[in-house]
């Protein structure tokens, strides 16, 4: 089954977020669009490289309203070592969530159970608490947060022009389409 347009399930967790330790529940992301960025694990090879290309843009997503929280199965305590230790996590100024008992990985679909590790799974939760957009990717690939952004204000747009549907490689203030009858086989 998708997690398509479902809600979120309750969590609490707990996170680092610049320069202290805070808990996270499903109540904070309430009436704002939200990331969740899974990753496998800390003081790896490219999770580093993602988690800064999100902290590059953090800027960009914080403009439209959205807040990111990367999730690993490593404790919050560890998030804090690897800031405190590696330039590129250094960077980072959103949330760095700690998910030791998977619990956020299981209600994700995106635990490895054999390991103990998540997938690398993106997802976008509208300010409703229900998923619009979910991408996951075997544990070589690397994304991209540019592309994510453009994804994020596709997503924000449809929500808030209903009957309109954003194309391939759409770009904010491009042409959207409003399916009818009229277009059908005219694409």
């Amino acid at each position: 089954m998708s997690l398509i347009n479902t809600q979120i399930k309750p969590f609490k967790a707990e996170a680092f977020k610049e320069g202290k330790f805070v808990t996270v529940t499903d109540a904070d992301l309430q009436g704002k669009w939200s990331v969740f960025f899974f990753y496998p694990a800390d003081f790896t090879f490219v999770c580093p490289t993602e988690l800064e290309d999100l902290a590059d843009n953090y800027a960009e997503f914080q403009k439209l309203g959205v807040e990111i929280y990367g999730v690993s199965t490593d404790t919050h305590f560890a998030h804090k070592a690897w800031h405190d230790t590696s330039p590129a996590i250094g960077k980072i100024k959103y949330h760095l969530v700690g998910d030791p008992t998977t619990q956020l990985s299981r209600n994700f679909e995106v635990l490895i159970e054999e390991v103990g590790l998540a997938d690398r799974g993106t997802f976008v939760v509208d300010p409703e608490g229900k998923i619009q957009i979910v991408e996951i990717t075997a544990g070589g690939i690397g994304r991209n947060a540019l592309e994510l952004l453009r994804k994020i204000k596709a997503a924000q747009y449809v929500a808030s022009h209903p009957g309109e549907v954003c194309p391939a490689k759409w770009e904010e203030g491009e042409k959207t389409l409003a399916p009818s009858l009229d277009l059908v086989g005219k694409i």
